[in-house]
């Protein structure tokens, strides 16, 4: 069980640190470009943002860990990991295409390879632990919301 916790502690930090970087990103456009777009009527207020994100990545830290808590030896732990690994990556780049670059069309593809990502990722976690599996799932809905929010916006630009 310690190790257990070891793990989940150390992924949450991770995912965590990863939210934070990417942040930087988000920051440098969010006061003044952001701003300028036209956004549909559904558009969260910013304010929302941070606090959804650091929840999920919270809850996606718990369910690498879990995850992570079962051995690397195994090769469904180690391919469920490689997923994880790889969304969390779109994540980050996500935040840099949109914000950074200022490419609303370019985060959009982004966006949609980090959903598949994610339904992938769901679908090898569920295969070590459905618990770790069901926590991925409200960042699924967000992400999926996000999606339909960033075409909206490149739609209205």
């Amino acid at each position: 069980m310690k190790k257990k916790i070891i793990y989940i502690a150390i992924a949450v930090i991770i995912c965590i640190l990863i939210g934070f970087l990417s942040s930087f990103a988000t920051q440098s456009s969010v006061n003044d470009w952001f701003l300028t777009l036209n956004k549909p009527s559904f558009n969260p207020p910013n304010w929302l943002f941070a606090p959804v994100w650091t929840v999920l990545y919270i809850l996606m830290g718990i369910s690498a860990g879990i995850v992570w808590s079962k051995g690397v030896h195994h090769i469904w732990v180690k391919t469920a990991l490689y997923h994880f690994g790889f969304q969390l990556l779109f994540n980050a780049l996500w935040s840099i295409v949109f914000f950074g670059l200022k490419n609303p069309l370019m985060a959009l593809v982004v966006i949609l390879i980090l959903f598949t990502l994610i339904i992938l990722t769901i679908k090898w976690f569920n295969i070590v632990s459905k618990t770790a599996a069901i926590l991925l799932v409200p960042y699924l809905l967000w992400v999926g919301f996000a999606t339909i929010l960033n075409y909206k916006i490149w739609e209205l630009n």
